[in-house]
């Protein structure tokens, strides 16, 4: 791939476009506004000019409900050789492209799963999308032209293709991504008329359910009203685990002890069927989910100091496989919690206390 146009400059298409210029691809951006693909091009995304002929590849990132239209005046311009997008729903473009009696053999569907909190070019990065599935729609239709394109594009991008039938791609994002971001939602949106001393007392687990919440609403009407149906359905088994989670609960304040213990068994089979979906979420690149050992330092919030404690722990041969961090209220501190493999554990907490951390059991 030499060249490329990408169609709408927000998150996605300036971290692909970053991507690509990075990597020496002759990139050309456009966006319905020009200050949008501006700003991209000012980041080093590429140039707002449009190209002299046509692409090799065309990149449509706009939002699922302008897709087919997008592409389909893409295609009747003869922009590129081929033609993809990167909206999170996949079925339902492609049906309204088939509507349109379009000629489907230079496209495909695809959808990097990755993105951020918040939206713009300017929340853009290069490296988005490394380590990152980015799953691919292709059909019997698509050219093999079209899919090497696709693959060199994910490569470019340093993700990992994923192929899978559209529809049950979208069947798949309405329970990992799209019913999250509005159980995130509901549950933030307990806090906003929550009394300011029960605000307070908000703790990590408040904040690792609550983090999506803050993505855009706008957005995300429009990945909803695209797939609705499939989340719909995730939903309604939330909704059933829910109500027989409030019968548990109620039956724990009952005075007859039958009650209590049914109760009680009906929590602990919500929590353990947690446990166990938990369990399958995939670990480090990809692999199967790994136990770590858990190692709490305090740190003061000073500069450097999380640079300090890494330092530190290389200086001690342990790799830090995974960190949280969790601040203190009303304290200029905050508790590090270091993730390692079970053996380096000791190893490491030996090692920080010798150079003057606090370590916390």
């Amino acid at each position: 791939m030499r060249t490329a146009v990408v169609i709408g400059t927000g998150l996605i298409g300036t971290s692909a476009a970053l991507a690509l210029a990075g990597r020496g691809v002759t990139v050309h951006l456009s966006d319905y506004d020009l200050s949008r693909a501006r700003t991209a091009a000012a980041l080093g995304a590429g140039t707002d000019e449009p190209p002299e002929g046509p692409v090799d590849l065309a990149i449509v990132a706009v939002p699922p409900a302008h897709v087919a239209a997008t592409l389909a005046a893409a295609m009747r311009e003869g922009v590129a050789r081929g033609y993809l997008d990167v909206a999170s729903v996949k079925g339902g473009p492609r049906r309204e492209l088939e509507a349109l009696g379009l000629d489907l053999d230079s496209y495909i569907g695809t959808h990097p799963m990755a993105g951020k909190e918040r939206s713009g070019p300017l929340a853009a990065t290069a490296d988005l999308f490394d380590g990152r599935p980015w799953v691919l729609t292709p059909t019997r239709d698509t050219d093999t032209e079209v899919l090497n394109l696709a693959l060199e594009l994910v490569a470019l991008c340093r993700a990992v293709p994923v192929v899978m039938d559209a529809d049950a791609h979208d069947r798949a994002v309405a329970l990992v991504s799209h019913t999250p971001q509005l159980i995130s939602s509901m549950v933030a949106a307990r806090l906003a008329e929550a009394d300011e001393t029960a605000v307070r007392l908000c703790g990590q687990g408040i904040r690792d359910v609550t983090r999506i919440a803050a993505s855009d609403p706008a957005m995300w009407v429009e990945i909803l009203s695209a797939n609705p149906g499939p989340v719909a359905d995730v939903l309604a088994g939330v909704v059933a685990d829910l109500g027989e989670t409030v019968e548990a609960l109620r039956a724990l304040q009952s005075s007859d002890e039958e009650k209590r213990r049914g109760g009680t068994a009906g929590i602990e089979d919500v929590l353990r069927r947690g446990n166990a979906g938990r369990a399958r979420v995939p670990g480090k690149h990809g692999a199967a989910p790994a136990a770590y050992e858990v190692v709490a330092v305090l740190v003061s919030d000073r500069p450097g100091e999380l640079a300090r404690i890494f330092a530190d722990a290389g200086r001690a041969g342990v790799n830090v496989e995974d960190v949280r961090i969790e601040h203190a209220t009303g304290q200029q501190a905050g508790l590090v919690q270091l993730m390692v493999e079970p053996a380096a554990a000791p190893v490491l907490s030996a090692a920080l206390r010798e150079r003057g951390w606090s370590i916390r059991q």
